[in-house]
C-alpha cells in the first residue's frame, strides 16, 4: 500500500523531506500507530540496507539546487548521499528505537488533521490523508 508521508522540524518554514509516497508491505486499511511505526521503520532499514557499502563505488552526488548553501546552514550538515559507516541497520533495534521515541515525545504523528498519540489507536489508511512526521527538540539551556 502507498502512503503520503512529510518529515518536518519545528521552527523550520521548508519540510526536511518533501511529501513522498512510501509503500509499506500492507494492504489493510486498518492498522494501529505502533503497526504504522514498524512499517515505516522496516521499509527504511530495508532502504538503508540495500545501499551500496563499496568504497569503489561511483559517488552519484546530487546536483546542487540554487538554495543549497541556505539549506545547509539551516540543518548544520552537508552531506551527499554518502554511507561511510558499514554496518547494516537491525531491523528490530531500529523499531524499537522508533517505538521509545515516540513514547518519549521526540517526535509528533498527524495523520490529515489529527495528531496521533496513543500506539494503540487505529488508523484509517483508505482516506488517503498524508503523514506528518515532526521531530521535537529541546530547548538548550535552562531558566530556572
Amino acid at each position: 500500500m502507498e502512503i503520503s508521508v512529510t518529515v518536518k522540524q519545528l521552527g523550520r518554514k521548508h519540510p526536511l523531506l518533501h511529501e513522498e509516497k512510501m509503500s509499506i508491505s500492507t494492504e489493510e486499511a486498518q492498522l494501529s500507530v505502533e503497526e504504522l511505526i514498524r512499517l515505516i521503520v522496516l521499509q527504511q532499514v530495508e532502504s538503508f540496507n540495500t545501499q551500496s557499502f563499496e568504497q569503489e563505488d561511483a559517488d552519484y552526488t546530487k546536483a546542487p539546487r540554487e538554495d543549497y548553501l541556505n539549506i545547509l546552514t539551516d540543518t548544520g550538515k552537508a552531506g551527499f548521499g554518502s554511507i561511510y559507516n558499514e554496518r547494516r541497520a537491525d531491523p528490530e533495534k531500529a523499531r524499537e528505537n522508533a517505538i521509545q521515541a515516540f513514547e518519549d515525545g521526540m517526535y509528533a504523528i498527524f495523520y490529515g488533521d489529527e495528531e496521533l498519540q496513543d500506539l494503540k489507536q487505529e488508523i484509517d489508511l483508505s482516506q488517503g490523508h498524508t503523514f506528518v512526521f515532526i521531530r521535537l527538540t529541546f530547548l538548550a539551556g535552562s531558566y530556572w
